[in-house]
């Protein structure tokens, strides 16, 4: 197996505790436009998504376009004044990164969060620039096409072999696949075990940290051959 040079992340659900905000966002922005609330996990099933896909498998009846807007928008409101205290990063996530870029690494985000989102959140943790590339749904097209990962693999010269996409959802195995990207999945996030064992990845693991040591020796591996 060729040896590792890129780890591509997902953001909310795999390096950020944010999947409950979202899910309250996007119930509040449909009772104060008088549509039906979804349930927690109807939310939990478009987490990836850019946010025009996830309103359209959410509400695939809305006909009325400037509704849809007024909803993403209404969306984007009540996520912002959740995310006035930023959500926190999953524990050792801070620590792995900095861990990676010593070990030479190059590393990426790949999100549906939009850009100013991403920006934001990027800089509340004192991440901008951290990054050697990022990527998001208003931007690109939204997951699971491969398009985001043919983006960010162009732009840091690496094989999609020697790359993992580590996500929480089902859109980013499904993306990492269509890219030929070696896809890694997390369970503590938007979906479960079942749900991401259903889209095949490499690995399924329950903690952020169960990846940092599957990483790290990986890369150990790769080093010896």
């Amino acid at each position: 197996m060729a040896e590792l040079q890129t780890l591509i992340f997902d953001w909310d659900g795999t390096l950020a505790n944010s999947i409950e905000k979202i899910v309250l966002s996007m119930q509040r922005a449909a009772d104060d436009l008088g549509l039906q609330v979804v349930s927690d996990e109807a939310v939990r099933g478009i987490i990836g998504l850019g946010l025009p896909e996830a309103i359209e498998v959410l509400y695939p009846g809305l006909d009325d376009p400037r509704l849809a807007d007024q909803l993403g928008d209404t969306y984007g409101q009540h996520y912002l004044k959740l995310e006035e205290v930023p959500s926190p990063l999953f524990d050792g996530v801070r620590d792995a990164l900095d861990t990676y870029r010593q070990a030479g690494f190059k590393l990426a985000v790949a999100t549906g969060k939009k850009r100013r989102g991403l920006a934001r959140v990027l800089d509340k943790h004192g991440l901008a620039g951290f990054f050697d590339a990022t990527r998001c749904a208003d931007e690109t097209a939204s997951k699971p096409d491969p398009l985001m990962l043919a983006q960010i693999l162009y732009q840091l010269d690496t094989l999609a072999e020697r790359a993992i996409m580590l996500g929480d959802s089902v859109f980013d195995v499904q993306m990492a696949h269509n890219a030929g990207v070696r896809p890694v999945a997390v369970s503590y996030g938007a979906m479960s075990r079942e749900q991401l064992l259903a889209c095949r990845p490499e690995r399924c693991l329950d903690a952020f940290s169960d990846f940092h040591h599957w990483v790290m020796r990986e890369q150990a591996q790769g080093a010896s051959v």
